[in-house]
């Protein structure tokens, strides 16, 4: 059937990936052949596509279809990330708007209804990755909390515990008070927030006092309410001021604790009154102080719950108005920090700031940098718990070993400093979280063996039987082991002889789970045939943004349970943002839906916006105009399709290019020979960019404005075989970026229903450019071009023909190119007799001037004497503009979206200057 008349992309993509996916194309199926492989950054399963998603998954996808069409047995792994916090959050939200809650329910229940919710709408991502036309294995889609993964996720911390690399420990942790969980260094985000500075009086016990006579030390805090778990008082061992009271006592006004004045330079002489309190069970810094004061991390003092509620501490000093306070004013109660203040005001150890003009004041004002957590949205609180951790410092060795002697290939080569920054200077991996969703940790607690349960032994393992058996190791054989899920009485516990375990409440880190993803997709920890085909992966595509969260864990868990890199290359790109630079988000209300452009311009339209933006180390700034550009390019390819078809023009039999005698013909087959060359160049380094341009400007300028015009009314038996096979050949090459169209006229243009284009061949032309070809045919384009340019310039329509005077030596290239000089040039004459006198149009082509009159044609003064009034106002407005850009204080102060614009006009103004000026020297 004839091609329709409109190209139309919603049908054809939804007729391509149901066509595509049906008859399993996107699995591997050439066992024969090279493998490639890449595994998708597994979305949220919460998630809906996002344009970050629509950038990263499509160069997975540019990259999986190009290698496909070089023979490649292409895999490319998919699944979801069952994403811990953020699904258990999204769950909770819908559970509030119905006036319900988590703790209604048993844990089994509400994990029950995680997986409900994760059945009706977690995998609405996938089906908007179809749309984008991804070319994933569908069939084995994996999710990290899939039964295959659940295993290795057990075994890989078994076997890190046996190894020493994971371990329990009580340490300061990021906590979340509305989540109530810890979370990573990762998940913090710092944020200026307008606080206070107060200055207190800490006395002296034992009626010692300082060299100046005070029998007290100024202590000064952002974070007052704190000071009910003070420990000690530390000043910098060199400053002259307090060594004479190093050692001695302090008193904590409110609590009356005890405690001692120590040396340590982490406090800084010439920062306020150069003594710091330190409370080692809230604060980083302090706890380290704490440890080098010879405080143990069990002894440090903790003085909030887990919704960061005042709390007794052990040795119970914190008098009883303070208990139960939350740390901050919250719903116009005050809070704990309010009542110290309030307390030590009272008891005049309060040193109030005075300002500027002599008012006093409780706090000096100051902007804080304020940790809060990225999901729950409050103030991290550091706190003092028992959680897992990964050796990490011993994990990073060998990755970073790997990308110093190649074996990973980082691209941009910039992030590698990046990279090693973090990984150099890595902290422990706290893993456990304090959630219900997620993989439970594989610890069990029972009591130790004087039967006191607090004081547990613990014990690690896959499974129960193997932990029944670690247990009667340590219990002995004859004893009864029950776990927590299990009936049984006070009585039968009461006896050395029955033993309770039970199981650790935390679930692991979402991310110790995906950064299995490389090998435990393909089978582990079985040693499948799939995992000793596609293990290492070829590349990894990625957000730089998820570096140090998943990248960098793939590759200690993979080089630590593989022995090898999980991928050669990790490539990472940059992000999306609104088209004034700025960051999207949904508060600003610049987030673009992809979805919403795929409506509008059609997914190749997208997909080729995607790739011809990514330029190595930048971000992409949204352009509708671009999108706009790249859709008509769509349009223009299948209107060329269209007239091949109309012209006798259909696919090719010919996997090499077809003999040609004809110039035009040799012409564009050299063509296609350096555009292949130009894209196999341009992916091998990774410039998507590059490639995309490569063929853009082929298939639109070379192919469609060129070729097909040079060869209308002239379309022989050589010529159609030629140009079906450069018509096959551009369906290939585009066939990575445009997936959707490139297949509709692969299979329209010829009956190839058996041979689809997802698995045809990628061009090998053996054939290069006819140099002799090549000149003619690139000179008639110049001279054609230069041509049109100068009656755009001096306002003559498109069809005027003219008389053109040549030089003798282009006698010879003119008679052969004769047809297309009268079509394409518009030429009425061709002479090679000196130029008549007057105004003429000079055109230098190649060093060769060709001479056009004018006389006659325009009216030469009054054509002037327009373009120099134009000339003149196309100066003035490009030096204003130049003006202001010149000018500091514009381009210092003014919106950078308004600095932009500046720049776009003076560029603009500049080239319409030039432009007239080009045509004003024409007129001679």
């Amino acid at each position: 059937m004839p091609m329709e008349k409109t190209f139309d992309p919603a049908a054809i993509e939804a007729k391509w990936a149901h066509e595509w996916e049906s008859r399993g194309l996107f699995r591997p199926a050439r066992p024969d052949a090279t493998p490639f492989t890449i595994v998708n950054p597994p979305p949220n399963v919460t998630g809906a596509l996002h344009i970050g998603h629509a950038l990263d998954n499509t160069l997975q996808d540019v990259l999986i279809r190009y290698e496909r069409l070089r023979g490649k047995d292409a895999l490319w792994v998919v699944g979801m990330d069952h994403a811990g916090i953020a699904t258990q959050m999204v769950v909770e939200r819908q559970m509030e708007e119905r006036q319900d809650k988590r703790t209604n329910y048993t844990r089994d229940e509400f994990v029950e209804k995680v997986w409900q919710w994760k059945a009706e709408s977690g995998g609405q991502i996938t089906g908007q990755l179809r749309r984008l036309g991804c070319s994933m294995d569908w069939a084995n889609e994996r999710f990290t909390m899939d039964d295959g993964l659940n295993r290795a996720v057990a075994k890989v911390f078994v076997d890190l515990h046996k190894k020493g690399l994971i371990y329990r420990d009580k340490r300061l942790v990021n906590w979340d008070p509305k989540l109530r969980t810890a979370i990573s260094d990762l998940e913090v985000e710092t944020h200026e927030v307008q606080g206070g500075f107060w200055h207190f009086k800490y006395p002296l016990a034992d009626g010692v006092t300082l060299d100046d006579g005070r029998d007290y030390i100024e202590v000064a805090t952002t974070r007052p309410e704190t000071m009910l778990a003070d420990m000690a008082v530390a000043v910098h061992p060199d400053d002259a001021r307090y060594k004479s009271v190093i050692g001695k006592d302090i008193l904590q006004p409110i609590t009356g604790r005890r405690f001692k004045v120590v040396a340590d330079e982490h406090a800084d002489p010439e920062l306020g009154s150069g003594a710091v309190k330190i409370t080692p069970g809230h604060d980083f810094n302090d706890f380290d102080v704490g440890k080098r004061a010879g405080f143990k991390p069990g002894e440090m003092l903790n003085m909030f719950d887990g919704d960061a509620n005042v709390i007794q501490t052990a040795d119970g000093l914190i008098p009883q108005e303070y208990l139960g306070l939350h740390r901050f004013k919250r719903d116009g109660v005050d809070g704990a920090r309010e009542l110290v203040v309030a307390r030590m005001k009272e008891a005049g150890f309060l040193i109030p700031h005075v300002d500027k003009e002599g008012g006093e004041h409780d706090a000096e004002p100051r902007t804080i940098q304020t940790p809060f957590g990225d999901r729950g949205g409050v103030v991290i609180e550091p706190w003092l718990t028992d959680q897992w951790y990964v050796d990490a410092e011993t994990l990073a060795q060998p990755p970073m070993q790997a990308v110093r002697d190649g074996r990973i290939n980082i691209v941009p080569k910039t992030w590698e400093k990046t990279f090693f920054n973090w990984m150099e200077n890595i902290q422990p991996w706290c893993v456990s979280r304090q959630l219900w969703w997620g993989h439970r940790i594989p610890a069990w607690y029972g009591p130790n063996r004087e039967n006191d349960y607090s004081d547990p032994q613990s014990f690690v393992a896959e499974t129960e039987d193997a932990v029944i058996e670690l247990a009667k190791r340590y219990y002995g054989e004859k004893v009864t082991i029950y776990f927590d899920d299990e009936a049984v009485s006070d009585r039968a516990l009461s006896s050395s002889h029955h033993v309770l375990l039970q199981r650790d409440p935390d679930v692991l880190d979402t991310w110790f789970s995906s950064a299995l993803w490389p090998f435990a997709t393909l089978g582990w920890p079985e040693n499948t045939d799939l995992l000793k085909r596609h293990y290492p992966n070829d590349v990894l595509v990625s957000g730089f943004d998820i570096l140090f969260f998943w990248d960098a864990r793939m590759a200690m868990q993979g080089m630590e349970f593989m022995g090898d890199v999980p991928w050669k290359t990790l490539y990472l790109h940059g992000l999306v943002r609104a088209p004034d630079g700025a960051k999207m988000s949904k508060s600003k209300g610049n987030v673009v839906d992809p979805l919403g452009l795929i409506d509008q311009y059609g997914a190749d339209a997208l997909r080729f916006f995607m790739s011809a933006m990514e330029s190595q180390g930048r971000d992409i700034k949204m352009d509708d105009a671009r999108l706009a550009g790249y859709r008509n390019f769509a349009t223009k390819l299948w209107n060329a399709a269209r007239f091949c078809e109309a012209n006798g023009i259909s696919a090719s039999t010919s996997f090499e290019a077809p003999p040609a005698t004809l110039p035009v013909n040799r012409w564009i087959i050299g063509e296609v020979a350096a555009t292949v060359a130009a894209m196999e160049t341009a992916f091998a380094a990774y410039r998507f960019d590059e490639a995309a341009n490569a063929i853009y400007s082929f298939a639109w300028d070379r192919f469609c404005d060129w070729y097909l015009e040079l060869i209308k009314g002239a379309i022989d038996d050589e010529t159609k075989a030629v140009a079906g096979w450069v018509l096959d050949q551009i369906l290939v090459m585009l066939h990575p970026f445009m997936p959707f169209i490139t297949e509709e006229l692969w299979t329209g243009l010829g009956d190839r229903a058996d041979y689809p284009l997802i698995t045809a061949k990628w061009p090998e032309p053996k054939a290069e450019r006819d140099t002799d070809a090549s000149a003619d045919i690139d000179w008639l384009i110049k001279l054609v071009s230069e041509l049109r340019t100068a009656k755009a310039e001096l306002g003559l329509p498109p069809g005027a023909r003219l008389t053109a005077h040549f030089p003798a030596s282009l006698k010879g290239r003119t008679d052969k190119l004769s047809a297309q000089l009268d079509r394409l040039a518009r030429l009425e004459a061709v002479s090679f007799a000196p130029a008549p006198a007057g105004a003429s149009a000079q055109l230098v082509v190649e060093g060769e001037t060709i001479t056009v009159p004018l006389e006659g044609v325009i009216d030469i003064a009054a054509e002037r004497d327009r373009l120099t009034k134009a000339l003149a106002a196309a100066v003035k407005e490009r030096d204003g503009l130049a003006g202001r850009l010149g000018n500091p204080s514009f381009v210092e102060r003014a919106k950078p979206e308004a600095v932009e614009k500046a720049r776009a006009d003076h560029a603009a103004k500049e080239a319409e200057a030039d432009r007239l000026t080009a045509a004003l020297a024409r007129l001679g």
